[in-house]
Formats: structure tokens, sequence, C-alpha cells
């Protein structure tokens, strides 16, 4: 390989890698990028509500790293994996709404048909070799596995009886759908790593293509960090999974087109304990949205007598700041506050004149 194809693939797989909580595995992405061309990634999402920060931004900038590191990007609504994980009143007419509604909040961010696919799940199950593929793989694990990935639907670990056979269907499903796409690399949040370490693990034995896995991190509710329910056997994935923010939960999270006033007064009431970064959703905010995609700047605007007013260009300065002592929760809250509102502008235009169709995902989230 020549120098200026070594540089090229580095500087992708800083794109990539950037900002994650684990790749699986560092070197086939290399080998991936180094091999040169476009290789196919995918985002899977259920259309199953209202588009908050960790949708939207987490996400959606992550996806913008995937596409500008040069990867054919799938962004897949999985139209039939909410109805079987019962959404939206189990219609399949409010799930493909809501699946028009996550383009629009995508495209916001200038994840536009053109620069990356659309694709419904109801595309793949059309296709006769989708469920051939389906039951090559559930021959490949066993019961007890496939109730352990029951998570990737949140669905806690502990549930008994009361398991809908179709949910055990859902994991064979989600690797069925890498296959049938032939994709290089799956992209999800850490939530979904069961999933694709199944199809990993079925790749080997039915010799399809293994998938590179680019896993996230979980933004956390507004509230703090929870412990209800039990997600996985790592207790920190765990509490990860339990915290994140939920869409169904409007105190706790930010969704897209809140407004300005409705940010200000949700991250003021939001958890925030003094020096403390880890779990704290406004140093997460600020880490996995504001921060995500490099250096910037973040104002602290203060008064005089509180230190006066403040520049801060990098996450891990933020952070020295606060656990330090030397930055107050409410300093921080506004300052966050106010970039997050910048930053949420592309979707407050994108949505202009598009009301009617958040006011009926507003009541549809309702069901």
């Amino acid at each position: 390989m020549n120098g200026l194809v070594a540089l090229e693939a580095e500087e992708r797989f800083k794109l990539v890698a950037r900002n994650t909580d684990e790749i699986v595995t560092l070197e086939e992405l290399r080998g991936l990028l180094e091999a040169g061309g476009k290789p196919k990634a995918y985002w899977g999402f259920e259309p199953s509500g209202l588009m908050h920060l960790g949708t939207g931004l987490v996400c959606g900038l992550k996806i913008l790293d995937m596409v500008e590191a040069g990867f054919d990007f799938t962004i897949f609504l999985a139209d039939w994996h909410a109805w079987i994980n019962g959404k939206l009143g189990g219609s399949m007419e409010n799930i493909r709404f809501c699946g028009e509604y996550l383009k629009e909040g995508f495209s916001a961010l200038g994840l536009t048909p053109g620069r990356v696919r659309y694709r419904w799940a109801s595309e793949l199950v059309e296709q006769a070799e989708y469920w051939e593929i389906l039951l090559r793989i559930a021959k490949t694990v066993n019961l007890s596995r496939v109730v352990r990935a029951l998570p990737i639907m949140g669905r806690q670990l502990t549930l008994g009886s009361e398991v809908e056979f179709a949910w055990l269907i859902y994991p064979c499903m989600q690797a069925a759908d890498i296959f049938a796409m032939n994709l290089d690399c799956a992209c999800a949040g850490i939530d979904q790593r069961k999933a694709h370490m199944l199809a990993r693990d079925a790749a080997e034995k039915l010799g399809f293509k293994k998938p590179v896995c680019v896993h996230t991190h979980l933004l956390p509710g507004l509230s703090g960090p929870s412990r209800e329910g039990v997600y996985d056997e790592d207790e920190r994935l765990s509490l990860q999974i339990s915290s994140k923010m939920s869409k169904s939960l409007p105190k706790t999270c930010i969704y897209v087109h809140d407004s300005p006033e409705e940010v200000r007064a949700k991250i003021r009431a939001a958890y925030c304990p003094p020096r403390i970064a880890e779990g704290n959703p406004v140093m997460e905010i600020a880490r996995y949205i504001l921060f995500a995609r490099g250096e910037r700047t973040l104002e602290i605007r203060r008064a005089e007598k509180y230190g006066g007013p403040l520049t801060v260009y990098s996450y891990q300065e933020l952070e020295n700041l606060y656990t330090s002592g030397r930055l107050h929760p409410l300093d921080l809250k506004n300052a966050v506050a106010e970039a997050l509102i910048e930053t949420l502008e592309p979707f407050y235009r994108h949505f202009k004149g598009r009301e009617e169709m958040v006011e009926r995902m507003k009541r549809l989230e309702a069901l």
C-alpha cells in the first residue's frame, strides 16, 4: 500500500472510531478501509416514536462520520421489527408514518435520500431468500442464547414465561438483515451488541461475510442513572441500558424539535451532580453531542464574581473544569442548553412547515 492510500485509510479510520464505545474489531475495520472502495454499512431503527437527542444526534452524527469516511450507508427502517415489538399500538400504518417522520429527522441533519439509502424491512421480507437466511441462522443458535439477546428489544433479561414467541424471532431477523443486504459493517448503540455477536458467530458457521460492528454510547435520560431492571450480565452495560434516554418519558428526554424554551427548562431540571462527569446527563450531552465531531468552542457566560466568562475548546477541558469544582452545575447547564439549541437549529428549520407531522407523532406516541 502506498503512503497516500495508507494516510487516507487512517483518516477514515479516525472518523469511524471517534466517539464510539466499542468496535469489533479494530483490526477488521482497518483491513476494510485499507481495501479501498465504498464498504457497505447500515444502522437499523425501529420506527417507534418521536426522535430524541440519542437517535437524532448521537446516532445521526456517527452516521455522518461513516458517510464522510466513504461508506455506502443504509438507514434501515425496521417496520416489521417495530410491529413485533408492539410499538405504536401495533399498527403498521402508524409505524410506516413514523418511518417517514424519521426520514425527515435524519434529512434535517444532511442525511438525505441520495446521500444515504433508506430501506424498509418490508422490502427484505418479501424475498424468499430472506426467510431461508433467517432459518439457517436460527439453526446455529440455541434458545437460551436467543433469550439472552432479548434486551436488544428493550426487554429485560428476567422475563420468565411472559415471552411472546414472536420476540424470539427478532434477534435472528436482525442478523438476517445484515446478511440479506450483504453488509460489511453494522452500526448500533452498545445495547445491540448481542445481536451483532450472534450475526458474527452465524457468519462463521454459514459462510456469510462477518460484519465489523461499530457500537456507540447510549445517551442517558435527564433524570440520571437508573438501576431498574437487568438488561445485561455486565453490570456497567446494564446500567447504561437502563438509564438511556427514552422517547416515552418526555420530561427526561429532549426531542430534536423541542423549542428553545423547552430545552432550557429540561436542562435546568436535569440531574447534574457537582464535580461528577460519569453518568451526568448534562456532561454526556456535551461529550457525545456538542464535542462529538472534534474540538469546538463552548461559551460559559457567568458574572465576574463567579469567575467571569470562559471559552472552553474541548470536552477534556470541560471535564477538568467541572470535576475540579471550578465550574458550577448551573453555569454548565446554561452553557450546554444554549449550545444545544444552536446544534438543533437544522431540525427547527427542517420541521418548520411540517408541524402537523410532529403533532401526529405526538398523538401516536401516546398509544
